[in-house]
């Protein structure tokens, strides 16, 4: 098989990115096109303006207002919530000793402010009782299942003691003249989301559009939201594992959940009627209301019911990360402007633009016309970042701050850098004497390494930040850890290639002196044992500076043989003399000279 050439292997390197760079574009034209995208990544809170919503915590009768450790708590849950898809910038903060304040970027639908403020405190229940609901006034995002269509009989009389979950004894005649005057448009004003734990409680299901609803009175909480570990949205799947096409829920819980949610299902299996239902009550309204057709014992339930995939991921994250330790109503909705705005963003690409223009002018005079590689790995790594970044608007919610300018500014260097280090040793092997198409493999060998490793500590740096911040300094991080990943990309399917096709060119092979590979501006060129040669069209001043910069290239190994060879017997050449390398045409011992000019 033949050998690949550096010319193939540069065309098919930059085949590939030109793949990347039209799949990114063709993704982010589909989604500007036809999936809700814009061709533009979406501003933050700092550069947009959005939406700013007060929440006042709801308290039961007679409680106290909610402590700083449970608005801290809120706080942070709150804001798991929100970037639960992604880095969306937004603000959440306390406000004096009971409200807490949440500032979203940009225009917010509905769902997300339900998100926000719903405090996700998930109970399970055992259904004593249930009746179609006299009003439909209630509605609701998430429906449930159909329980039974047959009303159950209200108990006449009061009962003993109740022994557990499901025992009618918990329906008195005053709560059942409660149960019978209950409407679906009181379950706000009854506050069920803060109902007591140990009490039996009337509620309603959410509402779905074309479905009557029902009422129910519940017995005691049995299983509680907290012992929820983890929770997953996701297609169902039948037995054989085909998808049915149906989102559901996933919940896991911890092995107290686990304990006791077996127990509730051991016993609702051996009922029946509604009495066999148990209800996933979700801030006081029923979600789902099924049947119990199984005891369930490996702690893993599913929620299934009319959900759409982001309802059902909606639910799974509120779970995920918890129930708020409060309930909260919305005190306030207003429409904010931006905080620093157009002129701030302005300012910001104005200041990346004087570095870019600076970066381009130090490349242009220190590699001449290399110095337009640099130029153009810019553009493409300036357009394969602004594609992801887009792409990352349209599909995890990111939003662009004024600290992710920053980060993109910051990457301009990091990319020249690398640029830098790849030419200096492409410089380097021409010194050593090498053509320019060797010393481009040889310079990549020992550049790439030099790079990999830079590139590393700022995608540490990077990630670390992203992790342990929150806010503008998380998009920070990002914008950093992107654009470094970048760098690698563009250096090895771009500049690399790119240097691999033009060291064929005569212009830049045979070292014209505006290509900024001129082995004659370069210094001088090894010859081995430690000793140099000066070009011969090098003048007198270039030649003494190639000698130091040649001095300062030795390696120790080159030093040491070079003291060697000054104290061979019959050398005249002094040890002190031979500390250096010679580059005087007048030295017998390293003349490299004749008579016409020509190399010995």
């Amino acid at each position: 098989m033949a050998r690949t050439t550096p010319v193939k292997k540069a065309l098919r390197s930059l085949t590939w990115l030109l793949i990347i760079v039209a799949g990114l574009a063709g993704l982010n034209g589909y989604a500007a096109l036809f999936a809700g995208g814009s061709w533009v990544p979406k501003l933050a809170l700092d550069l947009e303006g959005g939406r700013q919503i007060i929440l006042t915590p709801l308290v039961s009768n007679g409680a106290a207002n909610p402590t700083t450790e449970e608005l801290n708590q809120a706080v942070s849950i709150i804001r798991q919530r929100i970037d639960a898809s992604g880095v969306s910038e937004a603000e959440i903060n306390t406000q004096g000793s009971s409200n807490v304040v949440v500032s979203i970027p940009g225009k917010s639908d509905q769902a997300t402010i339900d998100r926000i403020k719903s405090s996700a405190k998930l109970e399970f229940r055992a259904v004593l009782v249930s009746a179609a609901a006299a009003t439909s006034a209630v509605g609701g995002a998430t429906p449930t299942p159909s329980p039974s269509a047959s009303e159950t009989p209200l108990p006449s009389t009061p009962s003993t003691k109740p022994t557990d979950g499901s025992d009618e004894a918990y329906v008195t005649p005053a709560l059942q003249k409660q149960f019978t005057d209950f409407t679906c448009d009181k379950v706000e004003a009854a506050k069920t989301n803060i109902a007591p734990a140990d009490k039996p409680l009337i509620t309603c299901e959410v509402k779905e559009k074309g479905r009557q609803q029902f009422k129910y009175i519940l017995g005691p909480v049995e299983v509680a939201g907290d012992t929820i570990t983890d929770a997953t949205s996701g297609q169902n799947s039948n037995s054989q594992g085909i998808s049915t096409g149906v989102w559901a829920v996933n919940i896991v819980f911890n092995a107290k959940g686990s304990e006791a949610f077996g127990k509730v299902t051991t016993r609702l299996n051996t009922l029946t009627g509604v009495r066999n239902q148990f209800a996933i009550v979700l801030d006081g309204r029923i979600i789902s209301a099924p049947r119990t057709n199984t005891v369930i014992t490996n702690g893993k339930p599913q929620i299934t019911g009319s959900f759409t995939q982001a309802s059902s991921k909606a639910l799974a994250d509120q779970l995920k990360f918890g129930a708020l330790p409060i309930g909260f109503t919305v005190q306030s909705d207003d429409s904010i402007s931006a905080t620093l705005g157009a002129s701030q963003l302005q300012s910001g690409l104005l200041a990346g633009l004087i570095g870019l223009v600076l970066v381009v002018l130090y490349s242009l005079l220190q590699y001449r016309t290399l110095g337009l590689v640099t130029v153009a790995s810019l553009v493409v790594a300036a357009t394969i970042t602004f594609l992801i970044v887009d792409l990352l608007s349209w599909r995890q919610g990111y939003r662009l701050s004024l600290a992710g300018v920053a980060g993109l500014i910051v990457a301009i260097g990091i990319t020249a850098d690398s640029f830098i280090v790849y030419f200096e040793r492409i410089r380097d092997e021409l010194r050593d004497g090498r053509a320019l198409e060797s010393a481009v493999e040889a310079g990549w060998k020992r550049a790439v390494r030099t790079i990999i490793a830079s590139d590393t500590v700022n995608f540490l740096a990077a990630a670390i930040l992203f992790i342990l911040a929150v806010g503008n300094v998380k998009g920070f991080a990002l914008t950093l850890g992107l654009t470094t990943l970048v760098d690698l990309v563009v250096v090895a399917l771009f500049t690399h290639p790119i240097l691999q096709l033009i060291s064929r060119r005569k212009y830049f092979s045979e070292g014209h002196r505006f290509s900024g590979l001129d082995p004659r501006a370069l210094g001088a060129v090894y010859r081995g044992r430690a000793t140099f040669r000066v070009p011969t069209a090098v003048a007198a001043g270039k030649g003494a500076g190639a000698s130091k910069e040649a001095q300062k290239r030795q390696t120790i190994a080159e030093r040491k043989a070079a003291e060697l060879e000054a104290t061979k017997p019959g050398n005249k050449q002094s040890a002190a003399s031979a500390k250096r390398p010679s580059t005087s045409n007048s030295s017998a011992a390293n003349s490299t000279t004749n008579t016409d000019g020509k190399d010995s």
